[in-house]
């Protein structure tokens, strides 16, 4: 059994510093180790107290009895270092340490905190500044938490990782009360040691855990996060991650659009979606959709019914449906005639959906025959059910009436309970069928089914893994020619131009390119040449001379820079510009596509994938990417426009990330704005570019 295996399921546990004062939150770990059954052994360890709990307490960690598996360290952060040194000492596989006062305070703290690593060792270490973790599928509590004062919690399916203690206790007690069943929680915080990673492969070896539940500040340690979050996702147990800090302002762009178009949560964006997690758009969705996840059942298409007595309830449910672009559709003929044949009158409203059937106060026959119909409709994918005022006389019937019908079909089952009613919701969900308060928690919940059945693993097929001397590149910001001589020693292609000097050479330059060029400043200085009368363009070769002296006037006064070099080139007509980037920050380099051109920034139309570890991208990743922007039909030919050469976009997609990948650490900025896109079979060009090196 390895270290963390024996930190979930310990088979004795020591608690250092322990208070006889339940009150204290140094008294709660023995409270509640006792309270929820654990059946292993307890070593209170306090030389100041003869016995705690009727436990005899033991003065320290020498003088314990066996070797404890874990060992909780409830002194304050001067001293925790100490027993967590003992702990090492006699073996203990890992020790948890609540004391706060770490790296979140300071130098100090940062400092104490290195100590506290160095005390372990090769134990291993939960937290500091953590609130402990609990195993519900062996009733194993080690945690101080005030959620724990609660009797009963249901185990289930559902693991949760924290990186704060306080969501531990939040999200544990608010699964109970709704009836959600957990499986493991764990509160990493300060991860000194262990962290979200560790959790995650894990959990994915556990058979208890069917679906993961993150709580993230952070991912400290990028790498090891994607290998076990691909982990999880190939094993079959798809993980939901509820992503603080959304509100931040992200990079600041430096010398390219990138950075600002990027930003630190669109990093986070790029790196769930390749590792197939689901990130909650709310805190209410991080318990919302593993709940529906934790079914097993598998959301095939985008068809959902809706089962109703109350028409101002299904509609609220069909219109948060529609927002999240899920389909409504009314059924077909022979479901219709089914669903006629369960209820005489006219009452109700079975040739639309939401399905409206009027109950006659509560018939259970007629919501099963109703069920039926519609799970086993092949126009339908899913049914969402919704349980009005008539289902609180007798919820236990109405559960019963459901979870009848559930066998016969593997298609996804949720109920929205219209009343506050949430001992009804928590009985429905216990029976298997996930049920919501919210009729947006609806739509959630089916987004993420739908997420988690659309994931694919990421493609293995290698990219160009191109080759190209890199070595005499200068360090700093190349100007526009250099960085697109760069781009072209990697297959992506520019437009044709000249770099020059004086007016006559100018000139002579756009004569040889052809009517129509565009004249711009060449400097490594300034990058954002529009902006300060730096470009211009459709000019007739006779009027590039007088052009370019008035730009030298007008350049000079609004940069106090006199530029010396010119580019003239090629002016692109008839192409879709967009914009081809590189980014970086501490989460990993990746690679950019969207809209481009002057207002790329304005439409935000972006979408990111993350650098592998070694390598670029592969071809089919460029596809996806392309394919993700909402200006994607614009390339496809849309209303009767030339198809794009999305086959040669694909190729320099991918040669762009080779540059990247090979140039490492090298690489500071790399932008291809616009990057113009031509109609089919004609190829890709680089109209302007920016690469700024580092050492």
């Amino acid at each position: 059994m390895d270290a963390i295996s024996r930190l979930l399921k310990p088979r004795s546990v020591a608690v250092i510093g322990a208070s006889a004062d339940v009150k204290k939150t140094a008294g709660r770990p023995v409270s509640y180790l006792l309270k929820h059954g654990f059946k292993g052994a307890i070593y209170p360890v306090n030389p100041r107290v003869e016995s705690i709990a009727g436990l005899r307490c033991h003065p320290d960690v020498a003088s314990l009895p066996e070797v404890p598996d874990v060992g909780i360290v409830l002194l304050g952060a001067e001293r925790a270092h100490l027993a967590v040194r003992e702990l090492a000492a006699r073996g203990a596989a890992a020790a948890i340490v609540l004391a706060s006062g770490y790296t979140e305070t300071g130098e100090e703290g940062a400092r104490r905190q290195k100590q506290l690593l160095e005390a372990a060792g090769k134990m291993r270490l939960l937290g500091p500044n953590t609130i402990g973790l609990v195993n519900l599928t062996d009733d194993i509590v080690l945690s101080a938490s005030g959620a724990l004062e609660m009797a009963h919690f249901p185990a289930g399916a559902v693991g949760v990782v924290s990186q704060s203690g306080g969501i531990l206790g939040a999200l544990l007690s608010r699964a109970a009360a709704r009836g959600i069943g957990l499986s493991k929680l764990v509160s990493t915080s300060n991860e000194a040691d262990l962290d979200l990673s560790d959790f995650i492969d894990h959990l994915a070896d556990d058979e208890a855990t069917k679906v993961i539940a993150l709580y993230v500040e952070s991912v400290r340690n990028p790498d090891t996060f994607r290998a076990a979050a691909l982990k999880a996702a190939r094993a079959g147990k798809p993980i939901v991650a509820f992503k603080i800090g959304r509100s931040e302002a992200g990079a600041k762009a430096a010398v390219s659009h990138t950075g600002a178009l990027a930003g630190a949560d669109r990093m986070y964006d790029a790196l769930f979606r390749q590792v197939g997690i689901i990130r909650a758009q709310t805190f209410a969705d991080l318990l919302d959709i593993p709940a529906a996840l934790a079914t097993g059942r598998v959301l095939r298409g985008n068809r959902v019914a809706v089962l109703t007595s109350t028409g101002g309830a299904g509609t609220l449910v069909s219109d948060n449906l529609g927002v999240s672009g899920f389909e409504t559709p009314p059924p077909d003929e022979e479901t219709a005639a089914r669903l006629r044949a369960l209820q005489s009158g006219d009452h109700a409203a079975l040739d639309r959906n939401p399905i409206d059937v009027t109950l006659a106060g509560l018939q259970p026959d007629l919501l099963r025959g109703a069920i039926q119909a519609l799970l086993d409709s092949p126009g339908y994918d899913a049914l969402c059910i919704i349980v009005g005022s008539s289902g609180l006389a007798m919820p236990e019937l109405m559960a019963g009436a459901i979870q009848d019908c559930m066998h016969t079909s593997d298609k996804p089952v949720l109920a929205y309970v219209s009343p506050h009613a949430p001992e009804v919701a928590a009985l429905l969900t216990q029976r298997g069928v996930p049920a919501f308060m919210a009729p947006e928690s609806c739509a959630a919940a089916l987004g993420g089914m739908r997420q988690a059945a659309r994931w694919r693993a990421p493609s293995m097929q290698p990219g160009l893994q191109a080759q190209a001397s890199t070595a005499e590149l200068p360090v700093g910001s190349l100007d526009e020619a250099q960085a697109k001589q760069l781009f072209a020693r990697f297959g992506v292609p520019g437009v044709r131009e000249a770099v020059v000097k004086t007016a006559a050479e100018a000139e002579r330059a756009a004569r040889e390119l052809g009517e129509g060029v565009v004249l711009k400043i060449l400097s490594n200085e300034i990058t954002h040449k529009s902006d300060v009368g730096g470009v211009a363009v459709n000019l007739k070769p006779e009027e590039v001379g007088t052009r370019l002296e008035a730009m030298t006037v007008e350049v000079r006064s609004n940069t106090g820079i006199a530029p010396d070099r010119f580019l003239v080139q090629e002016m692109i007509k008839g192409g879709t510009e967009l914009i081809l980037g590189f980014h970086r920050d501490a989460l990993g380099s990746a690679i950019l596509l969207g809209m481009g051109g002057i207002a790329a920034e304005l439409f935000n139309d972006t979408t990111m994938r993350l650098l592998p570890p070694a390598g670029g991208l592969s071809r089919t990743e460029a596809l996806e990417l392309a394919r993700e922007l909402k200006s994607w039909p614009l390339l496809d030919g849309f209303r009767g426009r030339p198809k794009a050469d999305v086959d040669a976009l694909a190729s320099a997609i991918v040669a762009f990330s080779e540059m990247a990948a090979q140039l490492g650490s090298r690489l500071v900025e790399a932008e291809i704005n616009p990057l113009f896109v031509l109609p089919e079979g004609q190829g890709v060009r680089a109209a302007d570019g920016v690469v700024v090196l580092g050492q």
